[in-house]
């Protein structure tokens, strides 16, 4: 009975220390951006009904990626793409360009006065301005 016990205990520790942590995530410009935004604005953004920035995602694999899609856009990663993959047969848009690192997207936004994208809060550099704060 007290092994069982144990062995219930030492499963259910490792089931909860095997779930993700959340991150704050920050979303980024280029500091000659004088953009402000709103959660609706980012939505538009990321589902291709607004092309004011040029959003940048990270790549699929990211767990940060599919944090955002929840937090920042309100959808589910697997509805983002069937969405995306809707428009792209139609012929009604092209999903953002996706970088593999969150250094790779500070390295974009910061070089390109028009993007948009966004990176864990702890990874933010002086070269972006952070527009929204989604935790």
């Amino acid at each position: 009975m007290l092994n069982r016990l144990i062995v219930t205990m030492l499963v259910v520790a490792g089931a909860v220390s095997a779930l993700p942590a959340t991150a704050d995530i920050a979303v980024i410009v280029n500091p000659a951006n004088n953009s402000t935004l709103t959660t609706d604005e980012l939505t538009r953004l990321y589902t291709g009904r607004s092309s004011a920035l040029n959003a940048v995602n990270l790549a699929e694999s990211s767990p940060l990626r599919s944090q955002f899609d929840e937090k920042g856009v309100g959808r589910s990663s697997a509805q983002l793409k069937a969405h995306w993959s809707k428009l792209i047969f139609t012929g009604k848009g092209t999903p953002p360009l996706e970088l593999a690192t969150e250094a790779a997207v500070i390295e974009h936004v910061t070089q390109n006065p028009n993007a948009i994208g966004y990176v864990d809060v702890a990874s933010v550099t002086d070269g972006v301005k952070v527009v929204l704060t989604l935790n």
